[in-house]
Formats: structure tokens, C-alpha cells, sequence
């Protein structure tokens, strides 16, 4: 069972006429964490789990390893925040973590994938049972195929699909050029597509 995030704690109280942790933008914000200001980091981590999470998901395929490998990544973005330079956003800076937490655990472990909506965003009120079994064995399918691409080829796959990043952003988070972002990007899509056996959408 995952553990729980051991920062949520309780947000101190605000003396009148002082900013809340929350009102801080991102700059004040880690200034605040370094600082050792109570709540700070709790802050960071409300802003970011969602995305972090949803990451982790797509390179893992099932709650329980994702919920671990994100709660990891605050870990670490908490011990190493002092190394934040701000030459990113701190989204960018939590994606390169993430993407080499996720990617040194799916060296060793492989994904076990989940029949759940691989697109939660999909409106479902009026779907008949039988089209959602077969739209959740195609996200099964999917996340079982992104899950044999290359380290590059998937992270490049899952930060352009499913977060939603530019080309320049993934280059951020990789370290790398954005001509090769796109080649990566375009070497997965061609891979993904044979490996699924169609032309089809990808779900």
C-alpha cells in the first residue's frame, strides 16, 4: 500500500496583512521552502500532484506504483530543491525528475497496466457499456505498447500526448535539442502504430 505524503501537515496561521503561502508565485514560493517556511513545500506539492501523478501513471499503467514513483519525486524534489535555479519552470523541473524516477523504475520492474480510462477527460454519461469495455482494452492495449517503446521515444510520447507539453518544454525536461524531440516523437508514434497493428487513434 503507498504511504502517505509526510508534508501534509497543517498550514499555520496568518497574522493580518500577511501573504498567505498560497497567494506566493513560483519564485517566492521556493524562496519560501529554502527559507524553512511551515507549509511551503505542502504548497508545491498541491499545486503539482495532479500533473506529477498523471505522469507517473502513464509510464507505470496501474494506481499503486504511480501514487509511489510521484510521492518519490516530491521526495526528491524536496531534498534537492536548493539546486533549483529557476532556469525552468518548477513544472519542468518536477517532469525531468519524474521522467528519470519513472524511467529507472520500469528499467527493473515491468508495467502491469489497469483496465481504467487511459483519457479521463473522455465524457462517458451516455456510452454504452459495451463501447466503454472496449474503450478501456484499448487504453490497456496502449499503455502496454507505450510500454515497449525506447526510454526517449516513451517519455518524448508521454510528455506530447498526455501532458500536453511543447516540443521546446520536453526538450527542458530531457535535456536534449528540440530537433530531437521531434524525431523521438515521430520515431514513437511510427513504433507505437506497429506495434498496435493500426493507423487508428491512439486511445
Amino acid at each position: 500500500m503507498a504511504a502517505t505524503l509526510v508534508w501534509a501537515l497543517p498550514m499555520p496561521a496568518v497574522k493580518a496583512g500577511e501573504v498567505t503561502l498560497e497567494q506566493l508565485d513560483e519564485q517566492q514560493l521556493v524562496a519560501a521552502c529554502l527559507a524553512g517556511r511551515p507549509g511551503a513545500f505542502d504548497v508545491v506539492v498541491d499545486r503539482h500532484r495532479r500533473s506529477v501523478y498523471q505522469l507517473c501513471y502513464r509510464f507505470v499503467g496501474n494506481h499503486e506504483d504511480a501514487s509511489d514513483l510521484s510521492q518519490d519525486v516530491f521526495l526528491r524534489a524536496y531534498r534537492g530543491l536548493k539546486s533549483f535555479r529557476g532556469g525552468s519552470s518548477l513544472s519542468t523541473w518536477l517532469y525531468r525528475i519524474g521522467v528519470n524516477v519513472c524511467l529507472n523504475r520500469v528499467a527493473v520492474k515491468r508495467p502491469v497496466t489497469e483496465a481504467i480510462d487511459a483519457r479521463p477527460h473522455v465524457d462517458t454519461q451516455h456510452e454504452s457499456q459495451v463501447d466503454r469495455v472496449l474503450r478501456e482494452e484499448r487504453g490497456v492495449q496502449v499503455r502496454a505498447a507505450i510500454a515497449q517503446l525506447p526510454p526517449k521515444q516513451r517519455a518524448t510520447l508521454v510528455l506530447r500526448m498526455y501532458q500536453d507539453l511543447s516540443h521546446e518544454e520536453i526538450a527542458q525536461v530531457l535535456g536534449s535539442s528540440v530537433g530531437a524531440v521531434k524525431a523521438n516523437f515521430f520515431h514513437a508514434l511510427g513504433n507505437l502504430k506497429k506495434i498496435l497493428g493500426t493507423e487508428g487513434d491512439l486511445a
